[in-house]
């Protein structure tokens, strides 16, 4: 029997999340899809933006401070993962309004409900990506952050196509957008957004220990609670070997693409950025952006 092990290649990697993602898309397409509600709740940002901290904020203010969870994906389910993980969709939750997560564009998402999207800078994204494959579904040490970037987020407009796809709604009033950036210099701030947008009635208690509970410091103690414990069972019964890293919760800081990436995959990421969103858009920079988020939010 052939050992088994985390990806060694990029053509491994690609075989590795085809097992993974495409056996799921597979026993999706088998499943009763999710018929949303009005007030169902989606936070939908792409891979390494923010998710996480958002379900962990939306959780805790429409339960007052629930912890009892192995997995926020357990309570917060994740829509494209949930029928492999054995979690129905169409079930009712612990609390409501009932929340949903999603790395799917906004046009790929059944319609109807309320939607929060964050964004991160881009190069920040790829870096955190190959922080968070790496030990999972790589083999630690067998990809440089440069090669993994180069042939993975820049082979693809995954990230680019998932955030125009928010931009052009991010004047209907089901939709929110935040930036992670904005996220971290005012968290309080966050909390405050994210209850007035979900219905959630806010007083000073609810605020402070959703404050302490959204945290790095509060979610790094629990950290096993947010590192896909459900789907990282899964891949090592068949795919991968045990004992994977699959952390989320890790520095929860901004800039750390500047040490892991070469100046020449950043120049490459920019130069994406302006073809993808400076020149149809106007933003020449990811800040130049930023500064347009609060008010189209």
């Amino acid at each position: 029997m052939t050992r088994r092990h985390r990806a060694r290649s990029i053509d491994e990697l690609k075989t590795i999340q085809m097992k993974v993602f495409g056996g799921a898309a597979q026993i999706a397409g088998q499943s009763p899809p999710l018929a949303i509600r009005p007030d169902d709740v989606v936070i939908t940002p792409f891979s390494k933006s923010g998710t996480t901290w958002l379900q962990q904020i939306f959780h805790q203010l429409r339960t007052g401070g629930d912890m009892d969870f192995d997995d926020i994906s357990r309570v917060v389910p994740w829509i494209e993962m949930a029928p492999m993980e054995g979690i129905d969709l169409n079930a009712e939750q612990r609390a409501t309004p009932r929340g949903f997560k999603s790395h799917e564009p906004y046009d790929r998402l059944p319609p109807g409900g309320r939607y929060i999207n964050s964004v991160r800078h881009p190069a920040d994204v790829a870096w955190s990506l190959f922080k968070f494959m790496e030990g999972w579904f790589i083999e630690p040490g067998a990809l440089t952050p440069d090669e993994f970037v180069q042939s993975n987020f820049l082979a693809n407009d995954n990230y680019f196509d998932h955030f125009l796809s928010y931009w052009q709604v991010r004047d209907q009033e089901n939709v929110l957008i935040l930036s992670y950036e904005g996220m971290l210099e005012d968290p309080a701030g966050t909390i405050e957004r994210v209850a007035n947008f979900c219905g959630i009635p806010l007083d000073e208690a609810l605020f402070q220990r959703v404050l302490e509970r959204s945290s790095i410091d509060y979610m790094l103690q629990y950290k096993d609670r947010f590192d896909d414990a459900i789907l990282r069972a899964i891949t090592e019964e068949e795919i991968l070997p045990p004992g994977s890293d699959s952390a989320k919760v890790r520095q929860g800081t901004a800039g750390q693409h500047a040490a892991g990436l070469s100046a020449h995959t950043i120049e490459a990421i920019e130069q994406k950025w302006q073809e993808k969103i400076g020149g149809p858009l106007g933003f020449a920079t990811y800040e130049d952006l930023r500064v347009a988020i609060p008010a189209a939010g």
